[in-house]
């Protein structure tokens, strides 16, 4: 059963990250009058936040906000793209700075435990295979790698209403500005909604992986 849901994760992470791709090249054919770089810089400003910084950083979809930094990297064709799509992107990731500047909770987890889970994610393979390949001789190794990807897991669920939340901020925020009209806030949503089920699938996948080491665990 738990391989079943693993299998159906895999597949559905490959048909979500291909709706995503699809829809954001879709909507960034629809002008929007203001490039990612301007839509960010008047969230963050109306928001009253100056001390957060936009830049332009390569790559597709790498688009992300460090709180420790207090940047908003944007992609190339985010940062200068005057479309749909790049204005629901950067207004999502400086929905995240809004959040760091409210001092929202679930951010505020998620960013304590970031050099917690990028020991654990450096580790946790090599445990758990020694832990399985030394199952029968030193059984308490595979219960250290499930405990090192418990902690992974974990950070993916505390991830899920982080993201929910910047995307809900976006999209009321593009929509008070009067960014978005009737016709185009459906496609921020929805651009926005497919970046979301990348998260919720990449959650499902970790906890059945989780579930598949601790069966591992338990039937030895």
């Amino acid at each position: 059963m738990i391989w079943i849901i693993i299998i159906a994760t895999m597949v559905l992470s490959l048909v979500v990250q291909n709706g995503l791709t699809r829809k954001i090249k879709k909507y960034s054919k629809v002008d929007i009058g203001l490039s990612g770089a301007e839509v960010a810089e008047r969230m963050l400003r109306e928001n009253g936040i100056t001390d957060v910084k936009v830049t332009c950083t390569g790559g597709f979809l790498t688009d992300h906000y460090n709180p420790s930094t207090k940047v908003v990297n944007l992609s190339k064709e985010v940062y200068e793209g005057r479309n749909v799509s790049a204005a629901a992107v950067a207004a999502h990731e400086c929905g995240h700075a809004v959040q760091h500047a409210t001092k929202y909770l679930p951010l505020g987890v998620r960013s304590a435990l970031v050099p917690v889970v990028n020991f654990a994610s450096m580790t946790v393979q090599f445990v758990l295979l020694m832990g399985v390949l030394m199952l029968n001789t030193f059984p308490q190794l595979i219960w250290i790698g499930i405990g090192l990807f418990a902690i992974t897991t974990l950070f993916s669920f505390i991830t899920l209403p982080v993201e929910i939340n910047a995307s809900a901020r976006a999209v009321k925020w593009l929509e008070n500005a009067g960014i978005t009209t009737y016709e185009t806030k459906p496609m921020a949503v929805s651009a926005l909604k497919w970046a979301a089920y990348t998260y919720v699938i990449a959650a499902i996948g970790s906890l059945a992986t989780l579930l598949y080491y601790i069966s591992l665990a338990q039937r030895r």
